[in-house]
């Protein structure tokens, strides 16, 4: 038996707070800690009424006890949190860290495919596929989350970008908008622990930190619902550009010479004159379209992901109302 857990630090609405614990705790986790990232009174009570969730007000009394200070950068206050939950957790055999927008799929059970990790495993990677928007004219099924797969090792290249999006593809590695990298479980008791957003590393008592083995999680895939609709791209964009995931500082260690360009650089040279060329972006890259399907498809990179988030709030917070 294996039991696992996770923790976030989330701000975003109650609905999706309590979509992202509901299909979480059908999948079989034992605990999700949700540390709200702003108050959500209505997301508060409904966890703290379940008897495997729990949320936390991280306000600065919470931040003192964390680390002693209240870290501007959200990114640190995610980490810093994790890191909190895990020293805590003493009920888990393995704790993941994972976003507000981002939902595991097993193959057969999260618990199987834990308990098949090696027993010198610390530390076990979930990698990403990346969900594709569905807009009503194509007329597929609401319900349904495609996503694009990485490539295998060895089976991704320019080539294949290329063919995959005709205009965008070598821009950007594997076509994936978001993070290429994953997620991670941490085995429990393993001493000073320090989750990063992407990796976890050992903590010497100096704070020098060393980067843990991580070999991947079989049969588990982590689906990223990073871009939910052509609007709500726009709405965060600005956001993403200066304070996330598109940010400048993160595109630093691209060689030019590859060809490849920073999210931060494509996203702000696309805005220039309008919004026409982000859109042409979005409709190549982000869209579910037959034609992307297919050639996603024919690569065995198609993902479909019934997800069933209302169905899953109704079951496990019956008393709110999407």
């Amino acid at each position: 038996m294996a039991r696992w857990g996770i923790v976030s630090t989330i701000k975003a609405s109650a609905a999706d707070i309590l979509k992202f614990a509901a299909y979480h705790l059908e999948l079989g986790a034992s605990q999700i800690t949700i540390c709200l990232d702003d108050d959500n009174p209505e997301a508060e009570a409904a966890l703290n009424a379940h008897t495997k969730c729990r949320a936390i007000r991280t306000d600065r009394a919470y931040w003192r006890e964390t680390c002693g200070y209240v870290p501007k950068k959200h990114q640190v206050r995610q980490v810093e949190s994790a890191s909190r939950i895990y020293r805590e957790s003493k009920d888990l055999d393995w704790l993941a860290h994972i976003d507000v927008d981002e939902f595991l799929c097993p193959e057969t059970s999260i618990e199987q495919a834990l308990m098949g990790m090696p027993a010198s495993a610390i530390c076990a990677r979930v990698f990403p596929c990346e969900s594709l928007c569905v807009e009503d004219h194509i007329g597929l099924d609401p319900e349904i989350t495609y996503c694009k797969a990485r490539p295998k090792e060895g089976q991704g290249s320019k080539e294949l970008e290329a063919a995959l999006y005709p205009t965008f593809g070598g821009m950007f590695k594997d076509g994936f908008i978001s993070h290429t990298a994953g997620k991670q479980f941490l085995r429990m008791g393993q001493g000073r622990i320090h989750f990063g957003i992407h990796r976890a590393f050992h903590l010497a008592e100096d704070k020098s930190k060393t980067d843990i083995a991580d070999p991947p999680l079989p049969g588990v895939e982590l689906c990223h619902r990073h871009i939910e609709s052509w609007e709500k791209w726009l709405q965060i964009m600005e956001f993403r550009l200066t304070k996330g995931s598109y940010r400048e500082d993160l595109g630093k260690n691209i060689n030019p010479a590859s060809g490849r360009v920073s999210k931060h650089v494509m996203f702000s040279s696309l805005q220039t004159s309008g919004k026409d060329d982000l859109r042409a972006f979005f409709e190549e890259v982000c869209l579910a379209t037959p034609e992307l399907r297919a050639q996603l498809n024919a690569h065995g990179l198609l993902r479909s992901y019934a997800l069933g988030l209302s169905q899953k709030v109704q079951k496990h917070f019956p008393d709110f109302v999407l």
